[in-house]
């Protein structure tokens, strides 16, 4: 299975040579917030909002002196934003009173912070910091692993697990945001275009056969 994980890296790097986060920011901070506004709602939406956002709110003590009501009116855009509002604000306490104003930089304090698991805090440490501790698992990670046949796990804590174990740790940052963009152009949730999928040869799901 490793040596098919190679070759399904090898060819998705030639079709996505430039794959990483959509997700736009200048800083760990900023990507931290972009990465939990981006929950159930697309990068593209978040991208609108956030750099009026960063402005407005550029340090995390800003957001801890900042007003639910206010944060949550400038992400009402996107998806379960008053969650979100409260998580974040939360977040900008904590990240004052625990961790000196600064974005941690291992998976366990990470994911100490309000609303943030995993698959946030693998976000951060790869895209922001260029650390691999783990693998980025999303809904695109997780469809495209299992098609492939690398998971038979639903849960992404699992399907994070079995790929650490397939997946050269050098890769670790990479391979994921190339299933991810893989996942939008082509292997899509709802008929996937297997007519044109490079990795057709390597798939075993049943419609590269239609």
């Amino acid at each position: 299975m490793k040596d098919k994980v190679d070759k399904v890296i090898r060819i998705l790097e030639k079709a996505y040579p430039q794959a990483g986060t959509s997700l736009q920011f200048n800083t760990p901070f900023q990507l931290l917030i972009a990465t939990i506004l981006s929950a159930q709602t697309t990068d593209d939406t978040v991208n609108r909002i956030t750099p009026s956002f960063f402005q407005k709110y550029p340090y995390p003590h800003s957001l801890a002196s900042a007003s639910l009501e206010e944060i949550a009116q400038a992400i009402r855009s996107v998806n379960f934003y008053r969650t979100k509002a409260k998580n974040i604000k939360r977040l900008g306490e904590v990240l004052c009173s625990q961790f000196g104003g600064k974005v941690p930089e291992t998976m366990a304090d990470l994911v100490k912070l309000p609303g943030v698991a995993r698959k946030t805090a693998n976000v951060v440490l790869s895209q922001g910091l260029g650390k691999a501790e783990g693998i980025v698992v999303d809904t695109h990670v997780s469809r495209l692993s299992q098609r492939l046949g690398f998971t038979r796990k639903k849960d992404p804590v699992k399907i994070e697990q079995d790929l650490m174990r397939l997946v050269s740790k050098r890769k670790w940052i990479t391979f994921p945001f190339l299933l991810i963009s893989h996942g939008r152009e082509v292997c899509k949730a709802v008929k996937p275009a297997c007519a044109r999928c490079c990795l057709v040869t390597l798939c075993p799901y049943p419609e590269k056969t239609l």
